[in-house]
């Protein structure tokens, strides 16, 4: 099934891409798309509906994430060779995690505001991964068990503030809208193996970036494995699983997003997503004052 959100944000209704294409409304069977609707039994359930006796929904609407109350967003860095190498960083022998603020959280086409300041605003089309079951200190045998289905994401990154602002990268990755997500979760059973994918992005109708899963580095089963060692996976959570070669930061010279640039971006067999990037108004973000605390 291709499970989708759609309507306006913060009332977002549940929906379902039947497979003559029409979007049809899933409002009479489940309250919205949430965890507990990844469950095997629940999606089984969804399955077995005659998705041509639902609803169709009309017109132009808008889509929304296509999960809500996502727990958590857990990113492999350097997932792939060679944008590793275009970064000028080494191969890492294990997945770099970082995190990324779930209220960055937006719909596949909603448009992307640059942040107060922004110098270095970047791109990155990402394979994401859903959990469907709780995992903890999975084998990688059976590591697909707990994964309910994909989705397309943009891990957009403020690289000043990523890399030179001091700390870790989440400062970079989670501003409001800095993590695009649809336009609809594809299950597992649906969306077959995606361990050899194309996932490319365009910026004002110029491809930048043109890869392919089987050049992940650490596959979907070795990274949930992996990642379920130091925490707890629960239904619902994300995992980035990296990006190929092409983002602005490893252009010669680095090219990033300015207000009125256009996005465009997918991975085959899960869909395609659309920014307008738009400025920011507000004053530049000045430097955090030190904080001294009694002792």
């Amino acid at each position: 099934m291709k499970l989708v959100r759609f309507g306006m944000r913060g009332a977002e209704k549940p929906g379902l891409v039947a497979a003559d294409g029409t979007l049809r409304d899933l409002s009479q069977h489940v309250r919205d798309v949430t965890p507990d609707v990844l469950d095997e039994s629940r999606l089984a359930q969804l399955a077995r509906l005659d998705h041509g006796r639902l609803p169709a929904v009309a017109g132009d609407v808008r889509l929304g994430a296509p999960l809500a109350q996502v727990g958590k967003i857990v990113c492999a860095g350097l997932n792939y060779r060679d944008h590793a190498l275009e970064a000028g960083m080494s191969i890492p022998d294990e997945p770099i995690l970082f995190m990324k603020a779930v209220t960055a959280l937006s719909g596949p086409n909603d448009p992307v505001t640059l942040p107060p300041g922004a110098e270095k605003t970047d791109w990155e089309v990402e394979l994401a991964v859903v959990i469907g079951r709780v995992a903890r200190r999975v084998p990688v045998s059976a590591a697909l068990d707990h994964v309910a289905g994909y989705c397309v994401a943009n891990d957009i990154s403020e690289r000043a503030y990523q890399l030179e602002h001091g700390g870790q990268w989440v400062k970079g990755k989670s501003y409001d809208n800095f993590a695009p997500l649809g336009p609809w979760l594809v299950t597992r059973d649906e969306a077959g193996s995606v361990a050899e994918r194309s996932l490319w992005l365009e910026v004002n109708g110029c491809r930048l970036q043109d890869g392919n899963t089987r050049d992940l580095i650490f596959a979907v089963p070795w990274l949930v494995s992996y990642i379920s060692r130091y925490m707890t996976l629960n239904p619902g959570d994300l995992i980035l699983t990296g990006t190929p070669s092409g983002v602005g930061l490893g252009q010669k010279p680095p090219v990033f997003l300015k207000s009125g640039d256009v996005m465009r971006l997918g991975i085959e067999g899960l869909g395609e997503q659309r920014q307008e990037v738009r400025g920011d108004d507000s004053p530049d973000l000045a430097p955090a004052a030190r904080v001294e605390l009694d002792a």
